[in-house]
């Protein structure tokens, strides 16, 4: 479970995040929804232990938020995949299993095996041997939503998937989301601007405003 409790951040010293609280129950899609600098991606970081909380705790499945946690799968706001543009999907895993180092790694068995097990999960197997530059825009967000399930976490954080993409690529985006969180038991907390294409797919909203937040239903 994800326990937010009178959490506060600041930013730059001016305060983003007042006292806002959210539990979010495992197996659940929750969603931030919010217009642009109302806080979601600095929640979604402060989660991931990339900015501390002010005031205010937050746990993960018990546990006090820490970088790195191999509990959570992350897909950010800005996605540089520009320099990767020439890599296949395949290949654009791997280096996102070793870093950026230099050439393409040599994968352990349990590397190459995870990252077979992802491609299948989101059905991109036929996106292996394809070029990121090749890719439509929902093809290359399946294939960022296999990258954070490498490791296989027990929650995902999804910052704004959905920006970029046309209606029919959003509806398949959040779909697969869905699917996954069902079939896998996975925890989601999907940030967006607007719930039009999650009606009917997500359990909970965190509406984000003004420093403050409310949690409730779709309805």
């Amino acid at each position: 479970m994800l326990a937010v409790t009178g959490v506060s951040v600041a930013f730059e010293r001016e305060r983003v995040l007042d006292a806002v609280d959210m539990h979010v129950e495992p197996g659940t899609i929750h969603t931030l929804i919010g217009p642009n600098g109302a806080g979601k991606t600095t929640l979604i970081r402060a989660i991931l232990g990339l900015h501390p909380a002010d005031r205010g705790s937050i746990t993960v499945f018990g546990q006090p938020v820490s970088q790195g946690n191999p509990a959570i799968g992350y897909l950010p706001q800005v996605r540089s995949t520009a320099p990767q543009m020439r890599l296949a999907g395949r290949d654009f895993l791997a280096a996102g299993i070793s870093g950026d180092r230099f050439g393409l790694p040599l994968l352990s068995r349990q590397a190459a095996h995870d990252i077979d097990r992802v491609l299948e999960i989101v059905h991109a197997e036929a996106l292996a041997r394809r070029p990121l530059s090749e890719m439509s825009g929902g093809e290359r967000q399946r294939l960022l939503i296999a990258q954070a399930l490498l490791g296989n976490p027990r929650m995902i954080l999804l910052d704004e998937p959905l920006i970029g993409l046309d209606p029919h690529q959003q509806n398949r985006v959040v779909s697969l989301v869905r699917d996954l969180s069902r079939q896998m038991k996975l925890t989601v907390l999907f940030s967006a601007h607007e719930l039009n294409q999650l009606l009917g797919s997500i359990d909970r909203v965190l509406y984000l405003g003004h420093r403050h937040a409310a949690l409730g239903t779709v309805d």
